[in-house]
């Protein structure tokens, strides 16, 4: 700000008309910069929400304002490829522990494998997920609990629930 106090009110006017005469250009800078036009649009909503964050910052001057909103813009952006770059890392990543857990495990492709994906899928989504917890994440009870913030003996109640069910759908002793 250039030395004077805003009111919140003459602050919000500020960024209202701002926002309102910039939101154009800063969406164009950002089509310019991503592949995906929704991604544009994104990221001028989060350049948006950044900017009212810290509506104290905001200079009172339009052209100064249009600037700040820029390198708010550029930050945006900035964490944007960052993210995405990660997030193609951590994909890759995914992938190939996938093919390899495949390779090594040939009974995931198995007509009893797929039974039991189904049956557990057909679960109530707590229990599912108390199965899943246990069974494919490796989680003991304790801990299951403790994701699920809930307690050990409400969680035993639903795995004893879901296992009997599994064992009746699957036929299984």
């Amino acid at each position: 700000m250039t030395g004077t106090t805003l009111t919140s009110t003459s602050a919000r006017d500020l960024m209202l008309a701002a926002m309102e005469a910039n939101a154009t250009d800063l969406l164009s800078y950002f089509r310019r910069r991503v592949t995906n036009p929704e991604d544009a649009a994104d990221l001028l909503g989060e350049t948006a929400l950044t900017a009212w964050r810290r509506i104290e910052k905001l200079p009172a001057d339009p052209e100064k304002a249009r600037m700040w909103l820029f390198v708010t813009a550029r930050h945006t952006a900035a964490n944007f490829g960052r993210r995405t770059v990660h997030r193609f890392e951590l994909s890759d990543s995914l992938r190939t522990l996938l093919r390899t857990q495949a390779n090594r495990d040939p009974s995931e492709s198995t007509g009893t494998a797929l039974d039991v994906r189904r049956a557990v899928q057909r679960l109530a989504p707590r229990q599912r997920e108390i199965v899943m917890l246990i069974h494919w994440d490796g989680f003991t009870v304790a801990e299951t609990a403790e994701i699920l913030q809930t307690s050990p003996s409400t969680v035993r109640a639903r795995y004893g629930r879901a296992s009997e069910q599994l064992r009746t759908e699957l036929g299984a002793d």
